[in-house]
């Protein structure tokens, strides 16, 4: 089904679905007519010779300057014109369709004052695969994401650069020969197009995405682990977490856990493991049971950890599910109403949003390379060999170097700090606190990518360590899934071997979520 913009139910599912060229879309005829009574009612505003922001007056801190009404096209391409000054790589193109779908929504909502022909024109550009490129570096996340998004508007007036096959070309050349006529941006137009934050909730749309997969792939190498360390599963009880501590992510996780490991004849409950050990005791008189109970976090607490990044990507769904379906320009207009002069162009809640699943992704990575350190010490791995090597130990290092990376990655994930409190004044102080929250987006991204690599290493030793333990006829439905994908992209490690192409492809495995597909092919649907 495609997707329609209707300014009113856009989803995270929904950009991702148009980003990655898998539907094409429509604009809601109640949208359109929205869209023209808005236009009409500013048109009528401004013959009346009332003063509207960026229409008879100028911009920022040119607010007081008056502007010949006669001026309209060329006040409105100026405007684009001068803030095409993004800089650095380029956006994906992905990326920049996620960009590109979240603005139409934002003026399909029917408030900006936007002709319906502009509507028309990006969704168009949407069904063709008319891209813009648009640099990643400009946007202070505040008068919205002005850099990036005329990088998208000077596109409809045939000027800029457009991404084919992921290079940068000149956007005439491509209008002409789909026999696209470029469009003269009216008064409203120009500043509606870049005046949003479509820019940093197009990119944290996908990234948020791909973070909740990211949470249930991190859940799924979690149960292999805990499986092939014959853990316990008691941690993950329904009551202990819908009746005594009922935060959503916590029961999700657990829930999640639960199914993951259904069918296990590896990780049993306390009382099994009690009745099992009860006689058996250590030198210390601590029985194996006593030390059951009391393992490390990383296979106890998976539920409160865990629960809590996932606690981070909903509150960030549900604050960019509200910013898809917000008019998020200004000036806006409402029929009947004075004319709307404020800031909803001000992109601090999802600056904050986005910073706060940095935050929880970068803990992800944490727990999942402690873990992977807990697989090669011999001392906390239930007899598994120091950094499972298969054989001639001394000779051969096994996983000790890619440890590394995983460790690495989680020192600097902790670098990349937040972003929505790093307001630097801009616009002579007229923009005196800004969102940075383009640059929040970014970071989140940069975060998310380096977590696939930690997660990618860990799936590597859960994998060897089932291998060494020869314990995989034990494992769950799912977890057997699990370890045949890796298998089936990584051969076992018999003795040291070139360890990056290991990783790089598990990594991007993970990237395109194959491990859930795996668990639903097991009748697992993970939430």
């Amino acid at each position: 089904m495609p997707v329609t913009f209707d300014g009113e139910s856009l989803d995270i599912a929904g950009v991702r679905r148009v980003a990655a060229r898998e539907v094409k879309c429509t604009v809601a005829p109640e949208s359109m007519a929205k869209a023209a009574t808005s236009r009409k009612i500013f048109e009528e505003t401004v013959n009346q010779g009332a003063p509207v922001y960026g229409v008879t007056t100028g911009y920022g801190e040119m607010i007081y300057m008056q502007v010949d009404v006669s001026k309209e096209v060329e006040l409105q391409t100026n405007l684009v014109r001068s803030h095409s000054a993004g800089v650095g790589p380029l956006f994906s193109e992905e990326e920049s369709r996620a960009m590109l779908a979240a603005r139409l929504n934002a003026l399909a909502k029917g408030y900006s004052a936007v002709r319906p022909e502009l509507l028309d024109r990006l969704a168009l550009y949407l069904n063709l695969g008319i891209t813009p490129a648009i640099p990643e570096i400009g946007s202070l996340g505040a008068s919205g994401d002005l850099a990036p998004l005329s990088h998208i508007a000077i596109t409809l007036i045939g000027e800029g650069y457009l991404l084919k096959d992921g290079k940068r070309v000149e956007t005439g050349p491509v209008l002409k020969a789909h026999g696209i006529k470029p469009l003269e941006l009216r008064f409203k137009e120009g500043l509606a197009m870049i005046n949003g934050t479509s820019a940093m909730t197009g990119l944290g749309s996908l990234v948020v995405g791909r973070a909740l997969d990211q949470v249930r792939q991190a859940e799924i190498v979690t149960a292999l682990v805990l499986e092939t360390l014959q853990a316990s599963t008691s941690p993950f009880l329904a009551e202990g977490h819908d009746l005594a501590r009922p935060h959503r992510g916590q029961i999700d996780t657990a829930f999640n856990m639960r199914a993951l490991m259904e069918g296990t004849a590896l990780a049993l409950e306390h009382a099994e493991l009690r009745r099992q050990a009860e006689a058996a005791r250590d030198d210390t008189g601590v029985t194996k049971t006593e030390v059951y109970l009391q393992k490390a976090y990383t296979l106890r607490a998976i539920p409160q950890v865990v629960g809590a990044v996932r606690d981070t990507v909903y509150h960030a769904i549900e604050k960019l599910t509200t910013e898809l379906n917000s008019s998020n320009d200004n000036p806006l207009f409402f029929e009947g109403q004075e004319i709307f002069h404020g800031a909803n162009f001000h992109g601090q809640p999802i600056a904050f949003a986005l910073d706060f699943v940095n935050l929880g992704l970068t803990q992800l990575g944490v727990f999942s390379e402690r873990r992977t350190n807990r697989l090669l010490n011999r001392y906390l791995s239930e007899g598994l060999p120091e950094f499972l090597v298969a054989g001639d130990p001394g000779l051969n290092s096994g996983f000790a170097g890619a440890q590394y990376p995983a460790t690495a990655l989680v020192a600097e994930n902790r670098t990349i700090g937040p972003a929505s409190i790093q307001s630097v004044p801009s616009n002579g102080d007229n923009q005196d606190v800004v969102s940075m929250g383009l640059i929040a987006a970014r970071n989140a991204r940069k975060v998310l990518g380096n977590v696939n690599y930690i997660l990618a290493v860990e799936y590597l030793a859960a994998a060897q360590a089932v291998d060494l333990s020869q314990r995989y006829a034990g494992l769950s439905p799912v977890s057997k899934a699990t370890y045949d994908m890796v298998r089936s992209l990584v051969p076992t490690v018999e003795r040291d071997r070139f360890m990056s192409d290991d990783i790089e492809t598990v990594a991007a495995a993970i990237s395109r979520g194959e491990f859930i597909e795996a668990a639903r092919q097991c009748g697992v649907e993970l939430r």
